[in-house]
């Protein structure tokens, strides 16, 4: 597993790792079934504390990521598409709404956001 963590962001540790895990998960780097570390060598290679590692861990199983299984560690969980589809989904949502939440402190208007939304989508 690749995971970076960078100082300099806004999200905090525990998020970050949880985010890219997630990430893998949709790209399908990480399969339903697949192993992943323990939370002391995940804490380890990460240079991180087990508290924060368990942290992440305990994100990814309460939202139905990761499986754990006593003595045995922690499974990536069997996803369907349409589970993973709504997730995504879920998670843009959750953005796009801090984005409008922004736009109204800011006074933006809601067809300057999708004008906006458009132009940037396009870019793709």
């Amino acid at each position: 597993m690749k995971i970076f963590i960078s100082n300099s962001s806004s999200y905090p540790i525990y998020e970050q790792v949880v985010r890219q895990i997630k990430k893998q998960i949709f790209s399908g780097e990480l399969k339903s079934g697949d192993a992943l570390p323990s939370i002391r060598v995940l804490a380890r290679e990460l240079k991180i504390s087990v508290i924060t590692t368990r942290r992440v861990y305990e994100e990814l199983e309460k939202e139905g990521y990761v499986n754990a299984v006593t003595g045995k560690g922690s499974y990536v969980a069997s996803l369907d598409e349409e589970f993973l589809h709504e997730k995504r989904m879920k998670m843009i949502e959750d953005k796009l709404t801090e984005v409008i939440a922004e736009a109204k402190l800011l006074g933006i208007k809601k067809k300057e956001l999708q004008v906006m939304l458009a132009d940037l989508f396009e870019e793709e």
